[in-house]
C-alpha cells in the first residue's frame, strides 16, 4: 500500500502520496528571446555554423536528419537537452558522422548549431556563450544554486518557495514524469528548462527533488 503524507495548506491538509513527494522545477527566470552569440576566439554563431554545414542535411530531412522547422522532429530530441545532443554529434549518430562531418567545428560550434536548429523549430533555448555551458551532470543542488532559487527562494512571481511542500503538493497529482515534462517545454512565466538550455531531463529531475526536499533555500 502507498504511504502518503499530509501537507498543511493555508486552511486545509492536503494528501499527497510519498512516492510523488517531488514537484516542478519553475526555475522562472523571465522568458529571454534565443539570441545568437560569437566568441571573442572568433566561433561561429549557432545560424553560420547551420548556413555552412548543417543545412545540407537538416535543411531538407536528408538521410533521416530531423528537418530545421519540423516542430514534432525536433520536439524528441530536444527533450534529451543540449548537453546530450551535443555529445551525439560530437561523436556521431546514426546517418550522420561525427562533427557532422566537418572535423574543424568545435564542441561549443555544434551546441550553437544545435541550439538555432531547435529554436527555429519551436524552442526558445539560450545560445551558449562559451565551453563553460557545456559540462557533465550536475546535481540537483548545483542546479537550483545556480538557476532555480532566483525566483523559488522568495516565490517571486508566484512560484513555489524552496521547501514549502503545501506550495508545491498540487503540482505533484499527475506524477514526476509529468512534472518533469511540463519543466522541459516551460510553464507559465518559466521558460523551456528554467532557461537553461543543457539542463537534461534527468538534472532537472534532481533539481525538482532537492527543491520539494529543503527545508530552506540555498544560501546565496
Amino acid at each position: 500500500m502507498a504511504r502518503e503524507l499530509l501537507v498543511e495548506g493555508d486552511s486545509q491538509f492536503i494528501r499527497v502520496s510519498m512516492p510523488l513527494i517531488v514537484a516542478v522545477v519553475l526555475a522562472c527566470a523571465a522568458p529571454i528571446a534565443p539570441r545568437e552569440v560569437r566568441a571573442q576566439t572568433g566561433e561561429r554563431s549557432g545560424k553560420e555554423v547551420v548556413d555552412a554545414v548543417c543545412v545540407a542535411c537538416h535543411g531538407t530531412g536528408a538521410s533521416g536528419a530531423p528537418r530545421i522547422g519540423d516542430r514534432k522532429a525536433w520536439a524528441k530530441r530536444a527533450s534529451e537537452g543540449l548537453t546530450s545532443l551535443t555529445e551525439h554529434a560530437i561523436k556521431g549518430i546514426r546517418q550522420m558522422p561525427p562533427h557532422g562531418g566537418s572535423p574543424n567545428l568545435t564542441d561549443l560550434e555544434i551546441a550553437r548549431a544545435i541550439t538555432y536548429m531547435v529554436n527555429q523549430s519551436g524552442g526558445r533555448w539560450i545560445e551558449p556563450v562559451s565551453v563553460k555551458d557545456l559540462g557533465a551532470e550536475r546535481s540537483g543542488e548545483q542546479i537550483v544554486r545556480a538557476q532555480c532559487f532566483k525566483c523559488h527562494e522568495a516565490g517571486v512571481g508566484g512560484a513555489p518557495k524552496i521547501g514549502d511542500r503545501a506550495a508545491w503538493a498540487p503540482r505533484l497529482k499527475n506524477g514526476l514524469d509529468n512534472t518533469v515534462r511540463s519543466a522541459v517545454k516551460g510553464h507559465g512565466g518559466m521558460p523551456a528548462r528554467g532557461g537553461m538550455a543543457n539542463l537534461t531531463d534527468s538534472e532537472l529531475r534532481s533539481a525538482i527533488v532537492y527543491m520539494f526536499s529543503q527545508g530552506a533555500a540555498p544560501a546565496k
